[in-house]
């Protein structure tokens, strides 16, 4: 399969690709911020079957064209997308500065729509879109003070998938988003210090890997809980 990791520098989104790269014939796209950090995953898989592409997801407008022509030239079709990316500033709503909301949306909504945008014309039927989403952002779920932004970017992520289930239907492509709740990583320990998650990066990487390449098979359109405890 060819399978794009959008978001995989660290945590999560890093052990999806290391634990789908360890299929031999998948072939892995991996974005993220941190250059040295993808070189290091991409040395990590012994398969050879990764590379990447670092990008500032959330200023992707400032050179769209280049991501779009880096992307076509690797891939002629795209089996899976999958949306980790992902930015928390942690304060008040009254106190967060406008640049770090901003910066906020446009990780964790509008940087992910984009990719997804650039994506579909390479999707055959059959393909999958999986869009990372939190706890924070599924409706009625418990909220927490200093993630007003977060949780409602989140949140546009989730109700921009059940919208997209719709539209995409009539090509064959499914997608859905997994709303994922406490996992140790390092988001997660700005958000909530001291508390100990009941899930560690790895285990959580092994579902959404498994769901990416099965979950389509029963779900489409879907916002699924992922989460043991609260938080």
């Amino acid at each position: 399969m060819n399978i794009i990791v959008n978001g995989g520098s660290r945590g999560i989104g890093r052990e999806v690709v290391l634990n789908l790269a360890e299929d031999k014939s998948n072939l892995i796209l991996v974005t993220g911020r941190n250059e040295e950090r993808l070189k290091e995953l991409v040395q990590s898989c012994p398969n050879e079957n990764v590379s990447y592409l670092a990008t500032d997801i959330s200023a992707l407008d400032n050179y769209i064209g280049s991501i779009k022509n880096q992307i076509y030239n690797r891939f002629s079709k795209v089996d899976i997308l999958i949306n980790v990316a992902g930015l928390l500033f942690v304060n008040d709503f009254m106190k967060i500065s406008i640049p770090e909301a901003r910066e906020m949306m446009e990780t964790n909504f509008f940087g992910p729509a984009t990719i997804i945008r650039l994506v579909i014309p390479l999707m055959p039927a059959g393909s999958h879109i999986v869009n990372i989403s939190s706890m924070g952002g599924f409706q009625g779920s418990s909220k927490y003070r200093g993630m007003s932004f977060y949780s409602a970017s989140k949140a546009a992520l989730s109700c921009l998938t059940e919208c997209l289930a719709v539209e995409l239907s009539e090509m064959g492509i499914s997608i859905n988003s997994l709303a994922l709740g406490s996992v140790q990583t390092e988001m997660f320990e700005t958000a909530f210090p001291g508390f100990n998650a009941p899930v560690n990066p790895r285990e959580m990487a092994s579902f959404i890997s498994y769901f990416a390449v099965n979950g389509n098979k029963f779900f489409n359109g879907k916002i699924l809980p992922v989460a043991v405890n609260n938080p």
